[in-house]
């Protein structure tokens, strides 16, 4: 499903970054430094997460785990509406929400078409 966002996904690697910004110093080297030094350039942009049960959060992104939970701040949940014909979404402000990792169906990020493909080389 497309989004807000168009067609473009990135995909976050959970065991290169967390939110302890302090564990990565100017002297580690290697793979790792770089993708925090990816996921510190994704700080505070827009991210939709969908979720299995069909929900969307809309929120800046704040962090992501080892284990590939992500932080959202200011948020807002969209989801259908199937009691009601007249607004096809409903909305609720949620602030700062964990979205788990298990329950993660897809996630776009608001950026250009050349930083969404240099945020995809996380995977590798």
């Amino acid at each position: 499903m497309e989004g807000p966002f168009g067609s473009d996904q990135v995909t976050l690697n959970p065991e290169d970054a967390h939110c302890n910004s302090s564990a990565t110093s100017p002297e580690t080297t290697g793979s790792s430094s770089q993708h925090v030094a990816k996921l510190r350039k994704m700080l505070f942009r827009t991210m939709l997460i969908g979720v299995d049960d069909g929900r969307y959060f809309l929120g800046l992104f704040h962090c992501i785990d080892k284990q590939g939970n992500i932080l959202l701040q200011d948020a807002v949940e969209y989801r259908s509406a199937r009691h009601s014909s007249s607004p096809p979404t409903e909305q609720r402000t949620l602030g700062l929400i964990l979205i788990p990792a298990a329950c993660r169906s897809s996630c776009h990020i608001d950026c250009s078409f050349e930083e969404s493909m240099s945020l995809l080389s996380l995977d590798k």
